[in-house]
């Protein structure tokens, strides 16, 4: 009961937090959407941590670390990678959307490359990767409350309870309601994630080290890469795909937009390498549980984190990370919401069906989007599905295909056009779709390659069949310089 009492006051916590936020601000499509692009430094680094620190970190990542071993370092590494890229890409993306007063990431593409059609399919290949990443948010939060709550309130029953408190805050105040629950969120995470990395293989094990010798010992090999499957190569080639990912994401994209200066992203880009590290605690959890906890298999490996939590301590602390683990649903999954509603709003609804709309319409039409994304999402948890993992990396596969041409528009003269960039990000987003209905993979695809190419990421080929198309109808469709008039004229 004592559980279940801790649970219900953070829900409430966050559903207050979420609905004061909006106070003292008019809540216009650019409140409402990027929060005035007034954030400070502390805001945006919150609102980019929130990418680390979803249910796919506190259950998905010591599931991963439970289930599968040393393949799960991979979500250590790429979140590294991507914040070192950061320093480099996202200050001309600011630059530009602060510019021409962007509030969505279509936005941008229809702007950089003059295209209100490129827009319009950005915003479909987005609302395509978020529905799975916010059935990702619902799907750890019903795990969560079930648990912690030692069955009291079922997984349907909180996956409803979450989707409605959430939609309540983000058709109030927008980005403004996950910018204050990520500040509750991430101090919360932070010292549970510490304490439970620490505690559990010290209680269990009596050291790290220990706990290391032990799995080991009763599972060899659990802790090195698999020749094949998950191997090295797998390893690297994800790393790769999910950085060149990680700013792909809607609602991340949309956090950049947010900050008043872009001397902002420097700084976060020197500082949220070193916040990753705390992941490490995360998998210290699932390890722990490896012999504790034995027999979970498939998506059961989430469970991992609360299995050995349930064995290990009072029901009033398992409450404490479970209310930890409901703001790590709640937060992400009201970026998502508010993105996804934009992007609906202000890049399909506006950019392709009535394009003299004004920022007061849209803005009422996104709040109107905001349960009904809410509702599909939840009937889509509700069927269930894959593990955590394998549903963000679905995600990951698919917002991807818009990195090419994102780099591209940020160079000084770009000879991409805006049909390439269209017909590449097409081309990809097909293949990533059939790949995924088919479970393909690239051992299949092509069985004469060398061993060490047959793990790479599926999302790769993907992404190799955009860049040829991008490159090749870029060619066809580059516009006519005057010197190529003169030529025609003078044959």
């Amino acid at each position: 009961m004592s559980a279940l009492i801790i649970i219900a006051a953070m829900t409430f916590a966050a559903l207050y937090l979420g609905m004061r936020a909006r106070r003292g601000h008019d809540m216009n499509l650019e409140q409402w959407a990027v929060g005035g692009r007034s954030f400070g430094t502390a805001f945006v680094f919150l609102l980019m941590a929130g990418e680390i620190y979803t249910t796919f970190t506190f259950l998905g990542g010591s599931g991963f670390a439970y289930g599968k071993g040393a393949p799960v370092y991979y979500i250590l590494a790429y979140g590294t990678l991507a914040y070192i890229l950061s320093y480099w890409m996202l200050p001309p993306v600011w630059r530009f959307a602060k510019q021409h007063r962007l509030v969505s990431q279509p936005h941008f593409f229809a702007r950089k490359y003059q295209s209100p059609a490129l827009g319009v399919l950005v915003a479909c290949v987005g609302v395509l990767a978020l529905v799975p990443y916010l059935v990702l948010q619902l799907k750890g939060l019903g795990i969560i409350v079930t648990t912690a709550s030692y069955g009291a309130i079922s997984s349907t029953a909180a996956i409803w309870i979450g989707a409605a408190v959430v939609t309540a805050y983000v058709i109030v105040s927008g980005v403004r309601g996950c910018a204050w629950n990520s500040v509750v969120k991430d101090t919360m995470i932070l010292a549970i994630a510490v304490f439970l990395g620490i505690y559990l293989p010290i209680h269990h094990y009596g050291s790290l080290s220990e706990m290391f010798r032990a799995i080991d010992a009763a599972k060899p090999g659990f802790l090195t890469f698999p020749a094949r499957g998950q191997s090295v190569t797998w390893f690297q080639s994800t790393v790769l795909l999910t950085a060149l990912g990680f700013f792909m994401w809607p609602h991340t994209f949309m956090s950049v937009y947010t900050a008043k200066n872009e001397r902002i992203f420097r700084r976060n880009a020197m500082i949220l390498p070193l916040y990753q590290l705390i992941l490490l605690f995360v998998f210290f959890c699932g390890f722990a549980a490896v012999l504790k906890v034995p027999g979970l298999k498939g998506s059961d490996i989430d469970l991992s984190l609360f299995r050995l939590a349930l064995q290990t301590f009072d029901p009033w602390f398992v409450g404490v990370i479970g209310a930890a683990g409901v703001l790590t649903a709640l937060v992400p999954g009201s970026m998502i919401l508010t993105t996804a509603s934009t992007l609906l709003a202000n890049d399909v609804y506006r950019g392709a069906l009535a394009k003299s709309a004004d920022d007061a319409q849209v803005a009422r039409l996104a709040r109107v989007f905001v349960p009904v994304i809410a509702l599909v999402a939840v009937g889509f948890t509700l069927k269930g599905g894959d593990t955590i993992v394998a549903l963000l990396l679905m995600g990951y596969n698919f917002v991807t295909q818009l990195f090419p041409a994102l780099v591209c528009s940020l160079s000084a003269r770009n000879r991409v056009t805006k049909q390439g960039a269209f017909c590449g990000i097409v081309a990809g987003v097909l293949v990533v779709i059939v790949t995924t209905l088919t479970h393909v993979s690239v051992a299949q695809l092509v069985p004469f390659a060398p061993d060490a190419l047959k793990d790479i990421n599926i999302g790769f080929f993907a992404l190799f069949v955009n860049v040829i198309v991008l490159v090749v109808v870029s060619t066809v469709t580059q516009p006519r310089t005057h010197e190529d008039h003169e030529h025609a004229r003078a044959h």
